[in-house]
């Protein structure tokens, strides 16, 4: 993994998914070069300056975009918005929930990624899911050269991502290649949904899922009964607990085997007091909408597998990387041996010959990727569903 600061893992962390998720190297190291020294730094100050640097970075290319589009470039001006969002919504998700200016980044990123979108004919479509008297964004791409209706993957977020990450890791594109549909979305906890929207994230991931397999069925491109569900980080327990309770999805992938959250969290208290990064803890909060700490660890103890893992009774693949510095590989040999009733289960450590070592493959997502969705293009094709030949 490549590592700026030594003392500061989540900002590493950040840069590499910025990297793996559409960055540019050389912006990147610009940009990261000076703050070395805000990185050691354990009060907010040091997570605003590099909100500003990453910031200026997404700043600076959407000008270059304009100049693009003035000399009626409209490709070149595409991808460099397409860069300008990842540099928003990374430095937007290292600040305080309360810290003003990353509302205007976090827009921002939005509006540089649907004109990314627009300027770029990428198949992809914005779309907008009904949920609670609200709605889920969603980034929907369709499998290519279907020749009627296409299986469909749910891809969700962990903790802190979006789904402008996930769709830049390319997970998606390769689904497609592959004869399979795809929807990204921003489940509750997570981008447009709760800071748009107030959507806190639930215990219970089948209900937000299945309002998304509820607007997937009434696509008549979508092969109904052939859908399946993909999340990484945290998502590694939402995959596989909205799998579990919620009977329409046919295949289950966790990117990380995060089986018991809530006890994680009491380990980190433990270990790292009550400020491992100058945030942390309110973002848990913010997320889960909890008013205090002592109200959200209570909470977390419900935040685990262990309950519903045996009621998994499709495909389920777990994907871990074996240096993973939050979530211990215990975690994944529980999770595979929990779900007995699996027809079809594998588990998954990445190596360093392989790479994808670290949380969520950051530090090789390419590899991960492609492994898993080769994974679900088998899994479909052993369903009996239409996909394109893997030969």
């Amino acid at each position: 993994m490549v590592e700026y600061f030594p003392t500061n893992y989540v900002w590493n962390l950040s840069v590499n998914i910025a990297l793996g998720t559409g960055g540019n190297t050389g912006e990147i190291d610009e940009v990261c070069r000076p703050l070395i020294e805000p990185s050691q730094r354990t009060d907010d100050s040091g997570a605003e300056e590099f909100f500003m640097a990453w910031r200026d970075l997404g700043d600076r290319l959407y000008s270059l975009a304009e100049d693009d589009l003035a000399a009626g470039r409209k490709l070149s001006a595409g991808t460099k918005l397409a860069r300008a969002a990842v540099y928003y919504i990374t430095g937007e998700r290292v600040t305080h929930p309360t810290f003003e200016p990353r509302k205007e980044a976090y827009k921002k990123g939005l509006d540089c990624f649907a004109r990314h979108i627009q300027l770029s004919g990428a198949n992809c479509q914005r779309v907008d899911i009904p949920y609670r008297g609200k709605t889920l964004a969603g980034l929907l791409v369709k499998a290519r050269n279907s020749q009627g209706p296409a299986p469909c993957v749910v891809l969700a977020n962990g903790l802190d991502s979006f789904k402008e990450m996930i769709y830049g890791s390319g997970i998606q594109d390769a689904l497609a290649n592959r004869g399979i549909s795809s929807i990204a979305i921003d489940q509750p906890g997570t981008g447009e949904a709760l800071r748009l929207n107030g959507l806190t994230a639930l215990i219970e991931a089948e209900v937000w899922a299945g309002a998304v397999i509820d607007y997937l069925e009434q696509q008549n491109d979508v092969d109904s009964g052939n859908i399946g569900m993909c999340a990484w980080s945290l998502g590694g327990y939402y995959s596989p607990r909205a799998v579990a309770m919620e009977k329409r999805f046919k295949l289950c992938v966790a990117w990380g085997a995060n089986f018991n959250w809530g006890e994680l969290q009491k380990r980190r208290l433990a270990r790292e007091g009550d400020r491992p990064v100058p945030h942390y803890w309110d973002h848990v909060q913010w997320v889960w909408g909890k008013p205090n700490l002592d109200e959200f660890m209570a909470f977390s103890e419900g935040i685990t597998l262990a309950p519903v893992i045996d009621k998994i009774t499709v495909p389920f693949l777990v994907v871990h990387g074996e240096a993973d510095r939050q979530i211990p590989s215990e975690y994944a040999h529980q999770q595979y041996d929990g779900a007995v009733n699996s027809p079809k289960r594998e588990l998954k450590f990445f190596t360093r010959r392989e790479g994808g070592i670290e949380h969520c493959s950051a530090d090789n997502m390419t590899n991960v990727r492609d492994y898993i969705v080769d994974w679900i293009a088998e899994t479909f094709t052993e369903l009996g569903a239409s996909v394109l030949s893997l030969k």
